[in-house]
């Protein structure tokens, strides 16, 4: 005996129904599937002579590494990695492992991404505001961005700006430098900051990035901070 249910499922308050977005998701994951299945065929192809003693090829397929999903500018996007196994590994004592290029082996997001965040964070967005901010583009269960994990991020920011602020400068050379004192009110402070710049330029005409410095106004003492600093690492800054 059937019965009829007269119970109709309401949609959720935090779904969004966008078929063009699943559309573009759907699409996105079989092109980087088509993508890493001929990276994987390419590598293959170039270990074609290597064989056992047998005549067997020694790199073969071996399945697929297991689903996850990687967070892209259009949300989230399941993949998978292929996996070859080296079947002579254990002979020669040196295994012959293949390295996705597109998909590296803890890949959570896309380099855009990553780049994406530390500019929302520059902006004004606290740690607790991210996976909000970024809902409506990523999707409300967007995992890797979680408040514990922008703290995380964060830590590799600032120990990255502490290596490029300790960057030797003495191998370089550059025939111009500019510098400028640009306000920012970026966090909506009382008091506009002022960021002390300066920009050199290669012999080849590439515009550098020497170092700044975040002030309360362009002071000469600030000046003179960040250029003592530079020339103690070696930036030349001999007036020519």
């Amino acid at each position: 005996m059937t019965i009829d249910s007269t119970v109709v499922s309401l949609r959720q308050p935090d779904t969004v129904d966008d078929p063009l977005t699943a559309v573009l998701r759907n699409g996105a994951r079989r092109l980087l599937a088509q993508a890493i299945e001929a990276e994987a065929a390419a590598f293959l192809a170039a270990m074609k002579g290597v064989q056992l003693p047998d005549g067997r090829d020694r790199l073969v397929r071996h399945g697929h590494g297991p689903e996850r999903q990687v967070q892209t500018g259009i949300g989230p996007v399941a993949v998978q990695r292929v996996r070859l196994r080296d079947r002579g590994a254990g002979e020669t004592g040196e295994r012959i492992q293949f390295t996705s290029a597109i998909l590296p082996r803890w890949a959570r997001r896309t380099p855009s991404l990553d780049a994406l965040l530390p500019i929302l964070y520059l902006r004004g967005v606290s740690m607790g505001d991210f996976q909000e901010a970024l809902g409506a583009l990523l999707g409300k269960d967007a995992p890797n961005l979680s408040p514990s994990v922008i703290a995380r991020l964060r830590g590799e920011w600032e120990a990255d700006y502490d290596r490029w602020q300790r960057r030797d400068l003495s191998a370089r050379r550059y025939v111009y430098i500019w510098a400028d004192g640009v306000y920012l009110q970026a966090r909506m402070e009382p008091q506009a900051e002022c960021m002390l710049v300066l920009i050199g330029a290669t012999p080849e005409g590439k515009k550098e990035l020497l170092g700044f410095q975040v002030g309360i106004r362009e002071s000469a003492q600030s000046w003179r901070e960040l250029l003592v600093d530079l020339k103690a690492r070696g930036c030349p800054l001999r007036r020519s």
